[in-house]
């Protein structure tokens, strides 16, 4: 069993690692995007909070609320970017760390809010679950800065990974380096 797992990670981290990144980044913009939405539909349409649920959130309306499907999110982001990290070095790795830390982060207060919906003691005896930075800034405004945080050094990290400097491109494992004519 470990064997296979650690065969899966040297394949995501090597001969994969261009296709696993390229999926990761889908995903992420798709979710990216029903953020982006859900913005324009409260602050250019003018439709009220609870009407405003992004495009996937119009024919299901459970996604917008349901803790679980938002834990599940940030999970698969958090696990995305430990399963990838291998393929990184250099200063792209630095940047894919960083962006790793704030997805620790933002999967706690994930976590933090799913906790409160499970048990129904929420934070500071708030009417619903609400995480730490949730009581700075309103969720859906949070939740745009967050995936902003995230993806800003994600996408850094990708593009120096592609470009990669002469010697981290030959401590890479992978083949997601441009190639450049001499």
């Amino acid at each position: 069993m470990a064997t296979t797992s650690v065969r899966r990670s040297s394949s995501l981290n090597s001969h994969l690692h261009k296709t696993a990144l390229g999926v990761f980044l889908f995903i992420v913009i798709a979710h990216w995007a029903e953020h982006i939405a859900q913005a324009v539909q409260v602050y250019l349409l003018d439709w009220p909070l609870p009407q405003a649920r992004g495009v996937l959130g119009i024919p299901f309306p459970w996604l917008v609320t349901s803790e679980w499907m938002h834990y599940g999110y940030a999970l698969v982001m958090l696990a995305g970017f430990i399963a990838l990290r291998k393929g990184f070095t250099g200063s792209s790795r630095t940047w894919w760390n960083v962006a790793l830390g704030i997805q620790v982060w933002h999967h706690f207060e994930h976590f933090l809010l799913l906790m409160q919906n499970l048990s129904g003691l929420h934070l500071l005896g708030k009417p619903v679950p609400t995480s730490l930075i949730q009581l700075l800034l309103p969720r859906m405004e949070l939740h745009l800065l967050y995936n902003a945080i995230v993806f800003v050094p994600m996408v850094v990290a990708m593009i120096l990974h592609r470009r990669p400097r002469s010697a981290d491109r030959d401590a890479a494992t992978c083949t997601c380096a441009v190639a450049f004519a001499h």
